[in-house]
């Protein structure tokens, strides 16, 4: 005689939604879990928002700069602009060094960021970067360009 196993009732599955417009909320549960899940593997708690702001001067209206994160010793750059009128003054590299420096501050021995092949991937390796690859993407000819820079040899 076999032992009868009681019947579990199954849990209804969740339901999927594709949207264009997740909610600040929906998009922080999924970060706030996934660094929880990281931080309870590594044991490190070090994720930390990193930007560098440009504002005007007198009414401090923001004009543009970087914005990224820090995490695990690496630091990601995640956007990066500037109005055409302040490009070509040494501003761009001033703010990506300054990124840069606090990324190592924080402990980063290494950056990654991906730029668009008609943006600025001249200007990145320009400063260092270097290219870890390219992926197609539209319109054709252009690509998705994956760079990389050794911040420091800490370690």
């Amino acid at each position: 005689m076999t032992a009868a196993h009681p019947t579990v009732a199954a849990s209804p599955r969740p339901d999927l939604v594709v949207t264009d417009s997740p909610t600040a909320a929906d998009l922080a549960l999924v970060s706030d879990a996934l660094d929880r899940f990281n931080v309870e593997r590594t044991g490190v708690d070090d994720r930390r928002p990193l930007a560098v702001l440009v504002r005007e001067p007198r009414t401090h209206r923001m004009l543009g700069g970087l914005t990224g994160r820090t995490s695990l010793g690496l630091f990601f750059v995640d956007l990066f602009h500037l109005p055409p009128g302040l490009r070509g003054q040494g501003l761009g590299a001033e703010i990506l060094r300054r990124a840069e420096e606090e990324a190592c501050a924080r402990g980063c021995r290494s950056a990654v960021l991906y730029t668009i092949s008609f943006q600025a991937p001249g200007f990145y390796l320009k400063h260092g970067w270097r290219l870890l690859g390219e992926v197609p993407c539209d319109p054709p000819g252009t690509s998705r360009v994956f760079l990389t820079k050794q911040l420091s040899a800490a370690g």
